[in-house]
């Protein structure tokens, strides 16, 4: 009924570049679903039941972009995946869980309702640009109580080379971004965790003895977000789709794992530190330089 998961690999050897690296992209591919839906959507469900607090959080004054990114969702998703989504009478049901959601429901906020229909997280950013609203199921180690209601310069805090190169940038893109548009790019990073929920977990560097040469493939993971930015009323919306896959799986060519390794090695100290990878750098290069012949 839906596809299969698409496996994304945004690294490239050579020097290490710090940029937004957008690309455009039509506007119904803010929302992407695959075959992980139900399983996603069953672990969103219950952290927004059992960790609200840590998953949710909205400030007084983004109702109404929070409305709007509802009712966009209440048209796009019955007319793109109508095998999974049904629309009528001011609300939506999810064919896959039984549900059935309100597009107004004053019992629930929007943008949750919204979270609890997608794959994505979704955060909303007011004029600064400041997080004023977000879910954030799947955090890559940072925690939504510590930036909720902080400029973005704020928020990406610790983000090496950050304020250097993008703070400007990317305040420019936000204050210049026009309705209808879709930006969209790729993170990545390669961990020792598969959990999709993981709001802590940067800055490490003790080695992680459990991971080997011989067993890299199977313990290490590709995390790698897909995210979007798109103008709602006076709020930007920024979604984030996690993809975690084995290395094993992921680094299927001998190209692909010579390009990890490059773009690994060429990552400064600074960023290498930031996404803890001296706990498994060594055997991780020496598994992708055997996987690359």
């Amino acid at each position: 009924m839906l596809p299969p998961e698409t496996i994304r690999l945004p690294f490239e050897d050579g020097p290490f570049r710090m940029a937004m690296a957008l690309t455009a992209a039509p506007p119904d591919d803010m929302i992407e679903l695959d075959a992980l839906y139900s399983a996603e959507i069953a672990e969103r469900a219950r952290l927004l039941e059992e960790r609200h607090d840590e998953v949710f959080a909205a400030l007084p004054g983004g109702e109404a972009a929070s409305a709007e990114v509802l009712a966009r969702l209440g048209e796009l998703l019955p007319r793109r995946y109508p095998d999974v989504f049904e629309a009528g009478d001011g609300a939506i049901v999810n064919r896959l869980t039984g549900e059935r959601w309100r597009l107004r429901d004053p019992t629930l906020h929007p943008l949750e309702v919204a979270g609890r229909l997608v794959q994505e997280d979704l955060c909303l950013l007011a004029e600064g640009p400041v997080l004023d609203a977000a879910v954030l199921c799947f955090p890559s180690r940072w925690r939504l109580a510590e930036k909720i209601g902080r400029r973005l310069p704020d928020v990406h805090e610790g983000v090496p080379l950050y304020g250097e190169r993008l703070a400007r940038p990317v305040d420019r893109f936000f204050a210049h971004l026009q309705p209808g548009r879709l930006a969209t790019r790729l993170n990545w990073s390669v961990i020792d965790d598969s959990a999709l929920f993981q709001p802590g977990g940067k800055y490490r560097t003790a080695p992680n003895e459990t991971v080997t040469t011989d067993n890299a493939g199977a313990t290490l993971f590709l995390r790698v977000e897909r995210q979007t930015l798109s103008r709602v009323l006076d709020h930007v919306l920024f979604t984030i789709r996690v993809h975690v896959t084995p290395l094993d799986r992921a680094i299927a060519t001998r190209d692909d794992a010579a390009r990890l390794a490059g773009a690994v090695r060429a990552l400064p100290d600074e960023m290498a530190r930031y996404k803890s990878l001296p706990t498994i750098r060594e055997p991780l290069l020496a598994w992708l330089d055997a996987r690359s012949g």
